[in-house]
């Protein structure tokens, strides 16, 4: 079984740890097992398209209905003398 040391740990964050192990009956070093078990073991979907992605986050707040705008024809390329 491999093991690792997390340095740097934040004293609010050591805390937080500290009670929600004693919520749930455990040892700090067995909630941090089994927070980084839960957070590891979920799987991720498939990638999605980017355009899929933004119309699924903003099609629930509605459409918006923009103006026709009035297009010119297209101009005569210039002409170079060539």
């Amino acid at each position: 079984m491999a093991s690792i040391t997390i340095r740097n740990l934040d004293e609010p964050l050591k805390a937080r740890l500290r009670v929600q192990a004693a919520i749930h009956g455990r040892s700090m070093e067995d909630e941090a097992r089994d927070i980084l078990r839960t957070a590891l073991n979920r799987e991720h979907g498939q990638p999605t398209n980017l355009v899929a992605a933004i119309r699924a986050r903003f099609a629930p707040l509605g459409g918006v209905d923009l103006p026709d705008v009035p297009r010119d024809a297209m101009r005569e390329p210039p002409d170079f003398g060539v």
